[in-house]
């Protein structure tokens, strides 16, 4: 039987996990947070701010994020929510030059088995 047992909520500098967002409901869990474990194979981890800019190359790549599915209860995603994003699909996007801005308070540190702590930190929202 897989492990299901849910990782530590600590953050990229290994303090505790802040929420990422609770309207819309965000996170594998579905629990506001980016919370993982095994069972979680996207590593649904980084909390990011979600721009219109994003949201057409996520569709472009054949991930809507706008388009509400009610059926799953998932509103779609507007400019300046916060979402529990795929650390790859990120890593991703920052290649394409279309890498949306992070929370790191607000990411797992297992993102950081995926994208350097050095290159989240060029992206981040909440460091002064």
């Amino acid at each position: 039987m897989p492990d299901t047992t849910m990782q530590p909520s600590l953050n990229v500098f290994g303090e505790p996990l802040l929420e990422c967002s609770d309207d819309p409901v965000t996170g594998f869990y579905r629990d506001g947070s980016c919370n993982t474990s095994s069972q979680d194979v996207g590593a649904h981890t980084v909390c990011i701010q979600v721009t219109t800019e994003f949201l057409e190359y996520s569709r472009f790549k054949g991930n809507d994020l706008s388009t509400p599915v009610p059926e799953y209860g998932f509103p779609g995603l507007q400019p300046g929510n916060r979402w529990c994003l795929c650390a790859a699909r990120w890593l991703e996007a920052e290649k394409d030059n279309m890498a949306p801005r992070v929370h790191l308070r607000r990411t797992h540190q297992r993102t950081l088995e995926i994208i350097p702590l050095e290159l989240l930190r060029q992206y981040s929202l909440d460091l002064n």
